[in-house]
């Protein structure tokens, strides 16, 4: 039996001036909105959305916030 291979999804650059972040983003098709969800991409440098699977990987220095 042949394996079939998950389509990979690519991942959307974040910075600290998207923050904070949430998904669907503004100008999403309307096809792939979903109830809006913040998400942390600080914690870890990435984060996938858990309705749609988009990945989010954050590039550049982080802000520097609150303790």
């Amino acid at each position: 039996m042949s394996e079939q291979k998950q389509p990979t999804v690519a991942a959307i650059d974040i910075t600290a001036h998207d923050l904070p972040l949430h998904c669907p983003q503004p100008g999403a098709p309307l096809w792939a909105r979903h109830p809006r969800v913040y998400l942390d991409v600080t914690h870890n440098g990435e984060v996938t959305c858990p309705y749609c699977s988009a990945h989010y990987v954050f590039k550049g220095e982080l802000p520097k916030g609150h303790h």
